[in-house]
């Protein structure tokens, strides 16, 4: 016997379109991240050199 499935290409298509943007987020977050770190490492360069 077989179970019926309530996935469907539609709740397919949302759900690849909500993961699409948590990605894009994400990138958002670790460009952010490096960023940051970027400013760290160059306050840590200055701070070494006093």
């Amino acid at each position: 016997m077989e179970e019926d499935s309530h996935f469907s290409g539609a709740s397919a298509h949302v759900l690849i379109g909500e993961i699409m943007v948590r990605n894009r987020d994400l990138q958002k977050i670790k460009k952010d991240i490096n960023d940051v770190e970027k400013r760290l490492k160059n306050i840590i360069d200055v701070l070494g050199r006093i």
